[in-house]
C-alpha cells in the first residue's frame, strides 16, 4: 500500500530516524483531523469503505471477485485514464507494471492475504491522528517529505495539502502533471533524493495554484471497468 507505516515511525520510534520521504503516501479517510468539508464529495472515500466492509467481513469473496475474468485486470487499469493521467501512462510503458496484482499472483492466497491485511491496516481506525503530530527533528526542520502529484486521482492532492498545512514541520512537493506513479518519472527520484539529502528543493515541485476539485468519478467510468456499485 506504500509508505503510510511511516506515520507509525514518526510517533512510535522518532529516534531511529534519520530523515523520511514518503511520496503519494495514502490516506485514510477515518483520520478525525480532515475537515468534512474536503471529504464529503470526494468519490473515493464510499468507494473505500466499501471494499473495506468486504474485505474485513468477505474475504472469500473478495479473493473470488478479483480472480474472475469479469474483474478489470491490471492491464485494463493501466489503460483508463479513470486511474493515471497520461504523464503516468507513459511511464507505465517502461515499467514491468503490477506483478503483485495480476490475476495469476492473486490467485495465491498468501499474496492476496498479504494485500488484504495490508489495506485493513491502512484504512482501518488509527490509535493516533498523524495530523496532531510534532517534529520528531525540532533542530532540523528539512527532514520529513511528502512528494505529491497534482493530477493523482487516487490519492487527492487536497487531503495532502491539509496535512501539509496541520504540520508546517514537513515540506510539501506537489509535482504539477504529477500522477500516482510519479516515481517513475525522469528525475524524480533523484530530486526526491537530493532534497532529502542536500535540502534542495526546485521550484517546479512547489504546489501549484489551487484549482478547481477534481470532477467525481462518474458512474459511466465505474462501468466501463466492468465495476458495479
Amino acid at each position: 500500500m506504500g509508505s503510510y507505516p511511516i506515520w507509525s515511525c514518526l510517533k512510535y520510534i522518532p529516534e531511529r530516524l534519520a530523515g523520511v520521504a514518503m511520496v503519494v503516501p495514502v490516506i485514510n479517510y477515518r483520520w478525525p483531523s480532515f475537515p468534512d468539508s474536503l471529504t464529503r464529495e470526494d468519490y473515493r472515500r464510499p468507494l473505500v469503505k466499501l471494499l473495506y466492509w468486504v474485505a474485513k467481513y468477505t474475504p472469500g469473496l473478495l479473493h473470488w471477485s478479483v480472480t474472475r475474468k469479469w474483474f478489470p485486470s491490471p492491464s485494463v487499469m493501466e489503460e483508463k485514464p479513470v486511474f493515471f493521467n497520461k504523464r503516468v501512462m507513459e511511464a507505465l510503458k517502461k515499467t514491468e507494471g503490477f506483478p503483485m496484482l495480476t490475476k495469476e499472483r492473486l490467485r495465491e492466497r498468501s499474496v492476496f492475504n498479504t494485500l488484504r491485511n495490508d489495506f485493513l491496516v491502512c484504512y482501518g481506525d488509527w490509535d493516533f491522528d498523524p495530523m496532531e503530530l510534532t517534529s520528531p527533528f525540532p533542530q532540523n526542520q528539512n527532514c520529513v517529505h511528502i512528494w505529491q502529484g497534482y493530477e493523482d486521482k487516487i490519492v487527492p492532492f487536497e487531503l495532502q495539502r491539509c496535512i501539509s498545512k496541520k504540520l508546517p514541520w514537513i515540506q510539501y512537493h506537489e509535482v504539477a502533471d504529477g500522477g500516482h506513479l510519479l516515481v517513475h518519472y525522469n528525475g524524480l527520484r533523484e530530486a526526491i533524493l537530493r532534497a532529502i539529502l542536500l535540502g534542495e528543493e526546485h521550484h517546479l515541485y512547489r504546489p501549484s495554484a489551487d484549482k478547481k476539485l477534481s470532477p467525481k468519478l462518474s458512474i459511466v467510468s465505474f462501468h466501463s471497468l466492468g465495476i458495479v456499485c
